[in-house]
């Protein structure tokens, strides 16, 4: 289904393009069809930028090798047409070789932003340099030359309408993605990457798709840019095009799919026309883009009045079942030591529990209480010892692996994402490990409910009145509610509390204390809680873990290890 709002800037554009062929004269179009051209190109390089956070400083690259591979195209089936049944390939192999190097990059860490602009500098300089070097295919500096016209168009006339309905199609594309939850799962990966693995999200992966999709957009505007041209050189591929498209889609706006084109068609034709009678006119495109970046971070768009439609958060739509594992869960840590430089955090950690229910882990700070949760969920490696979930090593599992094993967790400080609503929050745990296929672009798991999710908002119906509010605007106590409703969307089988009880006054302490009990048993898992209120250990009932210098001191139930002298000699816990 056609949303009218996603449709709308892709509406707007395809009337001024239309408006201008028919007024501006065949000419004037030429000139204006390339800028759109690098519009679309531009398009893509905004869309990772403002939606995902990763920059790319090479995609020339994929530009220049849409525009190589169509003039070879088309020079072979100039002599024999069945050359044409390779046409796909035009887009195929750009988006096969971006999405290589996105997942070779973002596999490594979450925080290859940095490396990964400079590795795709790196490769559109090397590309260009092959694209000069390689005459006997590219011909060489001069470039490829008498490339044939699209058969049936005009490079001067009709084939400005191609362009129209290109630029449209990509414009319309990446606005109706950006609203679907593959769209709100980019902004989440902006914000909070790493929270989003810990919901099973395979971050890396949805990051080279969306590097991969955007090569698609900068290969299809090669390949127009080649048709129109007659001819493809290097300068299409090389580092000189890369610093254009990042320029045009910062001044244009890039969290938007129009203001990126409309940047690369407002900036270039400008350039165009000012470069031949104004010198500095570099100097000045320079400034003009320091100037946006400091001041607009969003663009010129962002100047641009935006209305969101009200609409109602969530739906009755039955959510998918996740699949789990009828076996009574179990948890092994044997002899597990950790460690940051020659600092040791865990030190021989031996903690296990089996089956359902609700175990407390306490010690005085620095006991290894929060590293034996990063332990569990990936975030810490081990040094030696074995960490078994049902049996099975964990060990060296990314993260989002892990959580899809069942493992649910949440922070002491509570981690959301502040830019997005709450709704859209409990949406992003919500849809964790059931979206498949093209749920991923349709408009249906917006309206998704489970009945998790409905005793959730029955027990914090704060977060029922607030659900259209931004997160990172609700007060420290429902931002912890936040959190815990999003620790249990996705139904975990173990769930890791670190402190939910923190910044709580003692009256929302008891409340979160009774939440936790009900929904835990509610989803049958197995909890391990860290808390330094003793009033809330005791309010969970269950065995008490007591850590001290990274070790297993004592467990047992709590009178028991209030009783324990060697428990009382390190620590002795406190109350709200």
């Amino acid at each position: 289904m056609v949303s009218s709002r996603d449709a709308k800037p892709a509406a707007a554009l395809a009337v001024g393009l239309v408006a201008f062929g028919w007024i501006g004269g065949g000419f004037n179009a030429y000139e204006l069809g390339l800028y759109v051209i690098y519009g679309i190109a531009t398009q893509g390089v905004a869309m990772c930028w403002g939606r995902l956070g990763i920059l790319s400083l090479g995609n020339a690259m994929f530009f220049g090798m849409g525009g190589y591979l169509c003039g070879a195209l088309m020079k072979a089936a100039s002599a024999n047409a069945l050359w044409y049944v390779l046409a796909p390939a035009v887009l195929v192999l750009p988006c096969v070789l971006a999405y290589t190097i996105g997942r070779l990059l973002f596999s490594r860490t979450t925080r290859a932003g940095p490396y990964f602009s400079l590795v795709t500098l790196a490769l559109s300089i090397l590309a260009g340099l092959i694209a000069e070097q390689w005459s006997s295919v590219t011909g060489g500096y001069n470039g490829m030359l008498g490339i044939p016209a699209l058969p049936g168009f005009d490079r001067y006339g009709s084939f400005y309408w191609v362009i129209v309905v290109a630029a449209v199609a990509s414009t319309w594309l990446i606005t109706t993605v950006s609203s679907r939850p593959l769209g709100v799962v980019w902004r989440g990966i902006a914000q909070n990457e790493h929270r989003l693995q810990l919901y099973g999200y395979a971050t890396d992966r949805i990051k080279a798709w969306a590097f991969a999709l955007s090569a698609l957009l900068a290969a299809l505007a090669g390949a127009l840019f080649t048709l129109q041209q007659g001819l493809v050189t290097p300068q299409a591929v090389g580092f000189a095009l890369s610093t254009d498209l990042v320029i045009w889609a910062a001044v244009g706006g890039k969290s938007s799919a129009l203001g990126s084109l409309l940047g690369a068609v407002g900036v270039g034709y400008a350039s165009m026309l000012l470069r031949q009678h104004f010198s500095e006119w570099e100097v000045v495109n320079g400034a003009l883009f320091v100037t946006v970046v400091l001041y607009l971070p969003n663009g010129l768009a962002g100047l641009w009045p935006r209305r969101t439609a009200p609409r109602e958060p969530f739906g009755e739509v039955a959510a998918p079942s996740i699949v789990k594992s009828a076996k009574p869960l179990q948890l092994e840590l044997h002899d597990v030591h950790a460690g940051l430089g020659g600092v040791r955090i865990l030190n021989g950690l031996k903690l296990s529990l089996d089956g359902p229910g609700i175990r407390s882990v306490i010690g005085p700070n620095g006991a290894g209480k929060t590293s034996t949760f990063n332990a569990i969920t990936g975030q810490l490696k081990t040094r030696q010892g074995r960490i078994l979930l049902d049996g099975v090593s964990i060990q060296g599992l990314e993260a989002w692996r892990i959580a899809r094993r069942g493992i649910g967790r949440k922070f002491q400080i509570p981690t959301v994402f502040p830019e997005l609503s709450v709704a859209d929050n409990l949406r992003l745990a919500l849809w964790a490990q059931r979206l498949h296929g093209m749920a991923w672009l349709s408009r249906r798991p917006q309206a998704w409910r489970t009945e998790v999710m409905s005793g959730l908002l029955e027990r914090f119906p704060v977060l029922g009145r607030e659900l259209g509010s931004r997160a990172g605007d609700i007060s420290q106590g429902h931002r912890q509610a936040l959190e815990f409703a999003m620790t249990m969307l996705p139904e975990p089988r173990l769930v890791l509390l670190d402190e939910p009880c923190a910044g709580l006054s003692p009256t929302e302490t008891a409340h979160m204390a009774q939440s936790i009990r009900a929904m835990v048993q509610r989803i049958g898992a197995a909890a391990l809680l860290i808390e330094h209120d003793i009033s809330a250990v005791a309010a969970m009932g269950g065995e008490v873990f007591v850590l001290h210098q990274g070790a297993l001191l004592a467990r047992g139930d709590l009178a028991q290890m209030q009783a324990d002298p060697s428990v009382r000699a390190v620590y002795a816990g406190g109350r709200k």
